[in-house]
């Protein structure tokens, strides 16, 4: 792409947008392939100007909001929001790394690794103030794998949930179930953290709209009852209940235990397992 690699990347996408696809009239005359200019800028809620010098590399480090809206009105995917994000960040440092600030706890008690083995065989998965995934039951690793939860070198629940596809097959109450998340990260994570703000700008950007319009909405508490539904793809369909178990203070990390609601779930489970049903017991049979 050259010296003006973001700009390149905004001009190519811009240009293979059609008026139609966002919802705009073509009109007659269009010398331009895709786009206009002016229509991205106001769809993106930006100004002509500031898209302008963005295109011509003369401004070099649009914030994770500008960048979020632009890729939501230029209707990427992920994968495309991730280079979106790279190109970006090729200009500046990211805010974790620059401020001395400890990052979150990677390492697990024994005692906690202790605990988990305990639970076994239900699905219960620790994880710290960001949502990554440190640790879990077998028996999480046997729900949670065919979903997409746990792919990657570090995996993160809310990462997972705002930006892999499979996650809105798996939770045919997908809306719900952001709404709730959302409220857990705002209510455990300190926003004022780097590694935090971090994640926020990168979602911002790879996840869009879902995930800023329930950032920026009045802060609610999470559920504290009730259950979930998973469309299970080995498992079939599941209600989970789950309890959050806070370890102390200096951890920063939570325990997500996943309960099975009824007897079909906790036998569907306990095949999934490959024990004989009654391994699990449904905590509302």
């Amino acid at each position: 792409m050259g010296d003006n690699e973001l700009g390149t990347f905004l001009r190519t996408h811009r240009e293979a947008v059609t008026p139609a696809e966002v919802g705009l009239p073509a009109g007659p005359r269009r010398r331009t392939p895709g786009l206009r200019r002016s229509e991205l800028a106001t769809l993106a809620g930006v100004s002509v100007e500031y898209l302008t010098r963005l295109e011509q590399g003369r401004d070099r480090n649009p914030s994770p909001s500008v960048l979020g809206s632009l890729a939501d009105a230029l209707r990427l995917a992920t994968d495309e929001r991730l280079l979106l994000r790279r190109l970006a960040k090729s200009n500046g440092v990211d805010a974790a790394f620059c401020s001395g600030a400890t990052a979150p706890s990677q390492a697990v008690r024994p005692a906690v690794r202790e605990l988990l083995r305990r639970l076994e065989p239900t699905p219960a998965v620790l994880v710290n103030w960001v949502g990554d995934i440190l640790a879990h039951t077998d028996g999480y690793a046997r729900f949670a794998g065919p979903l997409g939860i746990l792919d990657g070198e570090r995996p993160n629940i809310v990462r997972y949930l705002f930006t892999d596809d499979r996650a809105r097959a798996a939770y045919p109450d997908w809306d719900r179930v952001a709404d709730d998340q959302v409220a857990r990260f705002r209510q455990g994570a300190p926003l004022v953290d780097p590694h935090v703000v971090s994640l926020v700008d990168e979602l911002t950007v790879t996840a869009g709209a879902p995930f800023t319009d329930r950032m920026a909405a009045a802060p609610t508490p999470p559920r504290r009852t009730g259950h979930d539904l998973v469309a299970h793809p080995e498992a079939g369909p599941l209600r989970l209940a789950h309890e959050t178990l806070f370890l102390p203070d200096a951890d920063a990390q939570t325990i997500m235990v996943h309960l099975p609601v009824d007897e079909p779930t906790a036998a569907a489970l306990d095949r999934l397992n490959g024990r004989a049903p009654g391994a699990l017991r449904a905590v509302n049979g």
